[in-house]
């Protein structure tokens, strides 16, 4: 699997986040994350209008835990 994570931002109160992240299959790969990733992100967004996505990226499932 390839975790496309991204974190968002209330656009009313910038300094509240929270990290979100979606899951791809391994058979395409971070590539495929990345060109699908953005299509999924710009759906997210319009479907959550109050928020904002600041960072995102494409990574292994549980990746950012070994990196903290």
């Amino acid at each position: 699997m390839i975790e496309l994570f991204f974190v968002t931002c209330l656009i009313s109160d910038p300094q509240a986040c929270t990290p979100h992240s979606l899951l791809f299959t391994q058979q395409h790969g971070t590539f495929n994350c990345m060109l699908q990733g953005q299509f999924e992100l710009a759906r997210w967004a319009s479907a959550h209008p109050a928020e904002v996505v600041t960072e995102w990226k494409c990574r292994h499932p549980g990746q950012g835990e070994r990196d903290a």
